[in-house]
């Protein structure tokens, strides 16, 4: 199996957590809302911050994630108050991480195509960061696309149902530990270079 070094391009893994659920219980609309916690690894290396959103977190997403707002803070399991930076020094320490990799980068991420990858762009742009990001030259890669090539006879491709089959542990609505999670099966996986390219997006 060809592994995919020879696409010769750091694989930076990026997860993202935000003030509403992808889905809401009652929409099939996509309702992101404010990014607050962007996280990234490649190898050793990893970015993590947390950012207070402007708009309020949902009570959907705080029964799921543990995230709300308290006492004007933003805090995580129910009650650990985080440090919060303003979106726009968020997105740049972003870019200055990926900028530290050989280019072009390979970004990867679990429903990039449908989720993390609009939000991203759509907080770039609103930064004026669009065009800064886009001379980085990255690629985009759905970990979510990715498990339906390599392991089409599954029930179920969400990030929750596949941490248990291949790592034997539980999804954890952290982004730095989704990443970390995300990397460590994409190396059990240990994609060959067609399947990667037919999951680029």
């Amino acid at each position: 199996m060809q592994s995919t070094a020879s696409l010769e391009r750091p694989l930076v893994f990026f997860d993202l957590e935000t003030s509403k659920l992808e889905t809401q219980p009652d929409s099939s609309e996509t309702r992101g809302g404010d990014i607050i916690q962007l996280a990234a690894i490649s190898g050793v290396q990893t970015f993590n911050v947390y950012i207070m959103p402007q708009s309020d977190i949902d009570i959907h997403t705080t029964a799921s994630t543990g995230f709300m707002v308290a006492g004007g803070k933003l805090v995580k399991n129910f009650g650990t108050a985080v440090s919060t930076i303003p979106l726009h020094e968020a997105l740049t320490s972003f870019y200055d991480f990926l900028r530290s990799f050989n280019r072009p980068i390979l970004l990867a991420a679990h429903k990039a195509q449908d989720f993390s990858l609009p939000i991203l762009k759509n907080a770039l742009i609103r930064c004026y960061l669009a065009q800064q990001f886009h001379e980085l030259g990255p690629s985009f890669l759905d970990i979510y696309l990715l498990s339906k090539v390599l392991c089409p006879g599954l029930d179920s491709h969400e990030q929750e149902d596949l941490l248990y089959p291949f790592l034997g542990k539980p999804n954890n609505h952290n982004a730095l530990e989704n990443v970390t999670a995300l990397q460590s099966m994409y190396g059990v996986w240990n994609p060959n270079q067609e399947s990667v390219t037919q999951c680029l997006i």
